[in-house]
């Protein structure tokens, strides 16, 4: 079980990272208005999110489920393998990008539009050294803190409410990541100089986003809770959660 659940939520964490280049409009998907929002002086800001976030709840409701079955190790062990697999996973990407192109495959002709394969191959898989770096430290900092929130709020309610402590926790950890990365990718980085003005305002729209779709997922997350007790049965899936909040 811990297995599958480690295996999902790693494969994930690294989509995310490589499809978080394309930047989306919310409302264009939705076929809405945008809401043209003005926040610390910054106008014109609508939910134009990371593609990343596609996969962003699943890891939250995986580091939830994993954490109230197996406990806080297991879920430190998992974020940490994560970065380290997503590191790795950058390291190839920046090798494959060093490999010579065969001269047939420079130049392609998509949906009757002629493109160089090599600087659209490199400007999908070859985000930024700030991005990479602010994007994993963003990660481990937000798991850290939703193993914790989870954990603190959990001595409280006992085995009730697991809305509360996994809704709870995964809005805090949100709050945490979104500002981080901007951060690190926009404002401690050079080549943007984006003011403070700036990472706040888009930081929070992006925040709001994520805050509205992890109170979305809670009905998931008791299916998926619903689905692990059947198959463990009502008392090993008991033991488990007893277990996993003493660790």
């Amino acid at each position: 079980m811990l297995l599958v659940l480690g295996a999902f939520f790693v494969a994930n964490a690294i989509l995310s990272e490589f499809i978080g280049v394309k930047i989306f409009s919310v409302e264009g998907t939705l076929g809405i208005k945008k809401f043209d929002i003005n926040l610390f002086g910054v106008p014109n800001l609508s939910f134009n999110m990371s593609a990343g976030v596609l996969t962003w709840p699943i890891i939250f409701i995986m580091t939830d489920i994993i954490n109230e079955y197996f406990g806080v190790k297991q879920v430190r062990f998992l974020s940490i393998l994560t970065c380290i697999l997503i590191a790795f996973a950058f390291f190839v990407a920046w090798a494959s990008m060093q490999l010579s192109p065969s001269d047939f495959w420079i130049n392609q002709d998509v949906n009757g539009h002629n493109l160089n394969m090599v600087d659209a191959f490199d400007n999908i898989f070859g985000q930024g050294m700030w991005i990479i770096v602010g994007s994993l430290i963003a990660f481990l900092i937000g798991q850290m803190a939703d193993v914790i929130i989870f954990h603190r709020i959990k001595k409280v309610t006992g085995e009730r409410a697991l809305w509360l402590r996994a809704t709870g926790s995964t809005v805090v950890s949100q709050l945490i990541d979104s500002f981080v990365v901007i951060f690190i990718a926009f404002y401690l980085n050079p080549k943007y100089h984006w003011s403070w003005q700036m990472v706040a305002a888009i930081g929070l729209v992006g925040y709001i986003y994520k805050f509205i779709v992890a109170l979305l997922m809670t009905p998931i997350l008791y299916l998926v809770h619903g689905i692990i007790d059947g198959y463990l049965g009502k008392d090993l899936a008991h033991r488990m959660i007893k277990m996993a909040g003493r660790g």
